[in-house]
C-alpha cells in the first residue's frame, strides 16, 4: 500500500476522531472550535505531500505514516519518571535564565514564575486563552496560516498546548526567558503551537529548546511558531531543535516584524529522524529588520531540511541570514532560501548565505539560494558554498603536533565560529558548541 494511500485512508479515521476531539474541546471558545473545524477540512480537502510536489522533491516522506501516532487522543499525564528524565534539561536552562517553562508532550509541568515578570506573560496555550483571550483571537493562526500545506491545516485543527509570550507596550524584559518542550519515552507526540507577540516599543529574549530524554519508540512533533513584533519592539528568540534520530519534525514557522523593530532569530537543526521545516520572516513597516542565524549538524541517516524566506514588504528594510551546517555519515541537508522584495520595498538590504562542510564521502548537502525581486532600488546578494575539510589543512595541524581527529574538530569548530559570534546570547553560542562538538564525536566517519 502506498504512502499516500495509507494516509488517505488515516484522514477519515481522523475525521471520526475529530467530531470526538471537538467535543472534549466544548471548553474552548467558539471562535477557536471554528477555526479548528475550518482547517481540519482544509486537512481532508489538501493533498498528501509527495515528491512530485517542488517542496517536498529533496525531502523523501513515503516511511512517515500517521497512523503510527495517537495525534488526538489525550495523553496521559506526565509521571514521576517523566519529570525525573527532564530534570537535567530543565536544570541546564535554569542555570543561566531567570524563570522558564517546561512541558512534556505539550503539557505544562513546570510554570514560569510570574513574580520574576511583572507585566509579561510566559505560560502555556490554556491559561493564556483564559487571561488575553482576545489578544489570542487576534494573533492565533494570521501569521501561520493553516492552508500552507496537509500538515499545516492538520496542525491547526488538533493542537495541544503550547507556550504563549507576550510582552505589553513599552516593557523591556532585562534577562531572558526559557522554554523547554519535551519528549520522553512515554509521551511521543507533541502537537503544541508557539505564540509570540511583542508590542510597540517593548524588547524580550526567549531561549526555546526542543529535546528528546531516554531511549523511545517512534515521535512526532507537528507544530507552529507564529511571532509578531510591534513597532520598534525587538525579540531575541532561540529555538534549538534536538530531538532524537527517531523523531519527525515537522514546523512552519513566520515573524511579522512592523516599522523600526527588529529581530534576531537562531535556529539549531541538530536532532531528529527528518525535520522539514519552513521559517519565514516578513519585514512589513519601513526600516524593520531581522538577522536570521542557523546552525545544522547531521549524522548517521537523519534528513534535515529548511526553507528560508527574507519577505521585504515595506521600503529601508534589512534582513542577514547566515546557515551553517556539517553533515557526516549518510546523512542528507536541504537549504532552500528566497529573498523576496515587492514592488514598493525600494532601498531594501538584503543578504543570504549557506555554507556546507561534509565530513563523509556519503553525505550530501543541497543548497538552492533564490531571489525574487519587483523593486528596482535594491541590493540583494546570496550565496552558497559546499566542501570538504580541506587535507592540508588537517596536515598543517599534524605538523605541529596536532593529532588528526583534533584537527578536524579545530577545523569544524572554526568553520562554525562566525555564525556563533552573531549570536548575541552567551550561554546560547555555549550550548551549541557543545551539542556540536558530541554531534561531531558521534559521527565520525
Amino acid at each position: 500500500m502506498s504512502t499516500v494511500v495509507a494516509n488517505t485512508q488515516t484522514k477519515a479515521t481522523l475525521a471520526i476522531q475529530f467530531g470526538e476531539f471537538q467535543n472534549t474541546a466544548s471548553s474552548e471558545p467558539i471562535w477557536l472550535r471554528d477555526a479548528r473545524k475550518a482547517a481540519f477540512e482544509q486537512f481532508e480537502f489538501l493533498p498528501w505531500p509527495t515528491s512530485k510536489d517542488e517542496e517536498w522533491r529533496r525531502t523523501d516522506i513515503r516511511a512517515f505514516k500517521l497512523s503510527a501516532f495517537d495525534l488526538i487522543q489525550n495523553q496521559p499525564a506526565p509521571t514521576l519518571d517523566d519529570l525525573n528524565a527532564v530534570g537535567p534539561l530543565r536544570d541546564a536552562l535554569a542555570a543561566h535564565y531567570a524563570t522558564g517553562i517546561v512541558q512534556i508532550a505539550g503539557q505544562t509541568t513546570q510554570p514560569a514564575d510570574s513574580s520574576k515578570l511583572g507585566r509579561v506573560t510566559l505560560t502555556d496555550f490554556q491559561s493564556a486563552l483564559a487571561i488575553h483571550g482576545d489578544l489570542i483571537k487576534k494573533h492565533l493562526f494570521q501569521t501561520v496560516k493553516p492552508e500552507g500545506d496537509a500538515l499545516a491545516a492538520l496542525h491547526a485543527s488538533i493542537f495541544r498546548g503550547g507556550i504563549v509570550l507576550y510582552v505589553p507596550k513599552g516593557v523591556k524584559l532585562e534577562f531572558p526567558l526559557y522554554a523547554l518542550s519535551a519528549l520522553t519515552g512515554n509521551h511521543r507526540v507533541d502537537t503544541s503551537h508557539t505564540l509570540i507577540i511583542l508590542e510597540d516599543d517593548s524588547e524580550a529574549t526567549l531561549v526555546h529548546d526542543l529535546a528528546t530524554t531516554g531511549e523511545s519508540k517512534p515521535g512526532l512533533h507537528l507544530g507552529a511558531v507564529e511571532i509578531v513584533v510591534g513597532k520598534n519592539a525587538h525579540l531575541k528568540y532561540v529555538r534549538i531543535q534536538n530531538w532524537d534520530d527517531k523523531t519527525w519534525h515537522f514546523s512552519r514557522e513566520r515573524a511579522v516584524v512592523d516599522a523600526g523593530g527588529s529581530i534576531q532569530w537562531t535556529i539549531g537543526g541538530l536532532g531528529s529522524r527528518l525535520s522539514k521545516v519552513n521559517q519565514e520572516t516578513a519585514l512589513t513597516g519601513p526600516k524593520a529588520s531581522a538577522q536570521v542565524n542557523g546552525v545544522m549538524f547531521t549524522t548517521g541517516n537523519q534528513h534535515l531540511a529548511y526553507f528560508t524566506r527574507q519577505d521585504h514588504q515595506a521600503p529601508n528594510t534589512t534582513s542577514d541570514l547566515l546557515y551553517k551546517g556539517g553533515l557526516s555519515g549518510k546523512s542528507r541537508t536541504v537549504w532552500k532560501g528566497m529573498i523576496a522584495v515587492e514592488k514598493d520595498a525600494q532601498k531594501t538590504d538584503a543578504y543570504q548565505k549557506n555554507d556546507s562542510l561534509v565530513l563523509s564521502s556519503h553525505a550530501r548537502a543541497d543548497s538552492i539560494p533564490g531571489l525574487e525581486i519587483e523593486a528596482n532600488d535594491v541590493r540583494c546578494t546570496h550565496g552558497a558554498t559546499a566542501g570538504q575539510v580541506d587535507p592540508e589543512m588537517v596536515f598543517y595541524f599534524q605538523a605541529r603536533g596536532i593529532p588528526a581527529e583534533t584537527a578536524k574538530r579545530l577545523v569544524v569548530e572554526g568553520f562554525f565560529a562566525n555564525v556563533y559570534d552573531r549570536i548575541s546570547v552567551e550561554p546560547v553560542r555555549e550550548s551549541l558548541r557543545a551539542a556540536v562538538a558530541q554531534k561531531l564525536a558521534i559521527g565520525k566517519s
